[in-house]
């Protein structure tokens, strides 16, 4: 999570393989806890503040490796082939190509990028380690930034405004307000302990003022931070780690409604010791089926490789003592094997060095969307592949509030190309899309989607496009890529695709860049 340097990394890793070494809490689950925020204020406009630039002439912060926490403990995995492979070819994927354009740089001199859009009413907003950028959604040309992440907090004082260690940032945005939601880990020591830094926007501009709060969740090491929107909180995850040992996934909830006037704010949190990297429900299109309805959180069941747990949160800010955290529900899913053993094995070509897979965990986001006769989540993970070492495995689950059913799901696999860290979405026809990297002993880390229409066969998704063919590889002898991308929906027409994720312009460690593009299926309208 928090910024190692480079040529400490062989410390890192030695920390890592102690995590998995750790023994895990006998702690089951506890809370609710209540989190009281340290500070909340209201920024000026971010584009009248004497903003951060970006770090790159800071050889104090060149060439740093964010700190990634694994899953402590090893799963079976499954001695069956996977029955959901893809073994159908589509025609290429029924979409209309809008905007392509290059995105925020590795102006900080960090990996991995953990590259984060969202789209707005008039802008696109990225996040990564540790900057954004404000984007005109209909010219792709930019219009704040990039700067810091970290100078939207400047003045308030604390973690969140002096760092200097910052990581994991999440940009969202509140369809239903018209809100920026901007989230990042702060840290005054970048290994023990961090401070939840939560920016609400005052308006749907991207460039005015925030609501801004910092939030001290525990004295340890609160890593993978993710978010999802609802209409009663802003639900977040995150895995916790002590200095040796993981402890628990903590499930929180941010109270919504005060953020969003710019009010004291707190948050209550559940920790569960025996689960890993849940993702909370975020929410596309205009509401969910129920007034009061929980939000969704998912994980790969951390005991076998056949199944998905579900947990529902209810959260009640007036009396805290009645919010619920409850579940696990069992989903069957078809068996699997994590891509690369959860591990590092995604070929380049040029280079013996293999990129990391992250298939110990569901890949942000995890998307809801509520249709008149069904509700539906969307989400993806990595899986071995029949072609090669990873392919991705997505799931559509239908009756998350009542019986949960996996709908359909498959495994999709290109060629010999490994696909890897994807995002998925749902637009309001019900065509799905994911974009992922691809890369392979002749094919650099490149950037493509594929989709799918309600009219093509369940579990199948059409052949794919590309968005950016990339010229580089990553070497230097730095495995970590992502460690996430995103895919989000155009809340304008609730139809356009909005995908951002990393690729390499050339040969080279600590020299990413990033890339937007939109795009919609035909029949959305």
């Amino acid at each position: 999570m928090f910024s190692i340097k480079v040529d400490c990394r062989f410390a890192v890793l030695a920390f890592s393989a102690f995590v998995f070494a750790g023994v895990i809490s006998t702690q089951a689950q506890s809370g609710p806890i209540v989190v009281y925020e340290d500070h909340h204020d209201t920024s000026p406009p971010v584009r009248d503040l004497a903003t951060s630039a970006p770090l790159a002439d800071d050889s104090a912060r060149d060439n740093v490796e964010e700190f990634l926490g694994r899953r402590p403990w090893p799963v079976v995995p499954s001695s069956e082939p996977d029955p959901v492979v893809q073994r159908i070819e589509l025609s290429k994927v029924s979409t209309t190509n809008l905007l392509n354009f290059d995105g925020v740089t590795d102006v900080d001199g960090d990996a991995p990028p953990d590259t984060n859009a969202s789209v707005g009413a008039t802008q696109v907003v990225e996040t990564v380690n540790t900057s954004y950028q404000v984007f005109d959604k209909g010219t792709g040309h930019s219009v704040f930034g990039p700067a810091e992440i970290g100078s939207i907090w400047s003045g308030f004082g604390g973690d969140c405004a002096t760092g200097p260690y910052y990581s994991d940032p999440v940009v969202l945005y509140d369809k239903a307000a018209g809100r920026w939601l901007i989230t990042i880990i702060g840290s005054h020591d970048g290994f023990n302990t961090g401070t939840e830094c939560v920016a609400v926007s005052a308006s749907s501009d991207a460039t005015g003022s925030y609501h801004r709060y910092g939030f001290s969740l525990a004295p340890n090491l609160g890593d993978y931070p993710k978010f999802g929107v609802w209409p009663d909180a802003y639900y977040a995850s995150y895995n916790v780690f002590g200095p040796f040992s993981y402890l628990y996934a903590e499930a929180c909830a941010y109270d919504r409604a005060n953020m969003l006037s710019g009010g004291a704010a707190n948050a209550v949190c559940f920790q569960n010791s025996n689960d890993f990297s849940f993702l909370p429900s975020d929410l596309d299109g205009s509401g969910i089926a129920t007034t009061g309805e929980p939000n969704f959180f998912v994980e790969l069941n951390p005991n076998n490789s056949s199944s998905l747990s579900l947990f529902k949160f209810s959260v009640n800010f007036a009396n805290p003592g009645l919010s619920t955290f409850s579940g696990p529900t069992v989903i069957n899913v078809a068996p699997y094997n994590e891509a690369c053993g959860g591990g590092t094995c995604i070929p380049q070509p040029g280079t013996g060095q293999t990129l990391d897979s992250l298939a110990d965990r569901l890949m942000h986001r995890l998307a809801y969307r509520n249709f008149s006769d069904h509700e539906a989540l969307v989400v993806t993970h990595s899986v071995t592949g029949t072609k090669a070492v990873s392919s991705v495995r997505w799931y559509e689950i239908r009756s998350p509030n009542a019986t949960p059913v996996v709908f359909q799901q498959g495994t999709f696999a290109y060629s010999n190309v490994a696909l890897w860290m994807a995002s998925i979405a749902m637009d309001k026809v019900g065509d799905i899309a994911f974009g992922t990297s691809g890369s392979s002993s002749s094919v650099h880390p490149s950037i493509g989607y594929t989709g799918r229409v309600p009219g093509d066969p369940l579990g199948a998704m059409e052949s794919p496009d590309i968005i950016k063919v990339a010229n580089g590889s990553q070497t230097g002898g730095l495995n970590r890529w992502g460690d996430y991308s995103s895919m989000s929906i155009d809340p304008s027409d609730d139809c356009t695709f909005w995908y951002a994720q990393e690729y390499i312009p050339s040969n080279g460690s600590f020299n990413w860049n990033t890339r937007l593009a939109s795009f919609k299926f035909k029949t959305c309208h």
